[in-house]
């Protein structure tokens, strides 16, 4: 890192805090949508999602919190929420005691069915119905270079 703070001109501060503000926006959009439309959290929603999308509806927790980018305590916590309402179950895994599988349940299913139809309406509305195919594709390049360059950022080891 350089002695000197590369400061944001103001141009990169204006875009910088329209990004930040776009997925506030975008989340809370959501977030009201999920809660109307089933009495799920966005958490809940990417839980599910994910599982749903695995082969047989389940993965392992560590996969899965490693996949969705949260600490496995997260993950732990918010299963335990979701089993309690009957949306997910854990399974101890047989190859690894300390291990454990979360599956996604029939009421999960159920849950994800029910939000689905609203959810990509919302995201439809507030973001793929306000742009044209050129900023599509722009922002497909955009959102895939700072994916690139975030990902590289975080396999790099933490300095003290």
């Amino acid at each position: 890192m350089a002695d000197t703070p590369r400061w944001l001109d103001d141009r990169q501060q204006q875009v910088w805090r329209q990004w930040l503000r776009a997925q506030t926006e975008m989340n809370a959009a959501i977030t009201r949508q999920l809660q109307a439309d089933g009495g799920l959290s966005l958490p809940d929603f990417e839980v599910l999602v994910s599982l749903e999308e695995s082969p047989d509806g389940r993965q392992r927790a560590t996969v899965l919190a490693d996949t969705m980018l949260w600490e496995r305590s997260r993950l732990s916590h918010q299963v335990r929420r979701m089993e309690a309402r009957g949306l997910v179950d854990r399974v101890g895994c047989k190859d690894d005691r300390r291990g454990a599988w979360v599956g996604i349940t029939d009421a999960g299913r159920a849950a994800l069915a029910q939000v689905a139809p609203g959810h990509v309406e919302t995201v439809r509305e507030c973001m793929f119905d306000r742009i044209d195919d050129a900023d599509l594709e722009a922002l497909g390049r955009v959102t895939g270079t700072i994916l690139a360059a975030t990902d590289c950022a975080s396999q790099r080891p933490a300095t003290a």
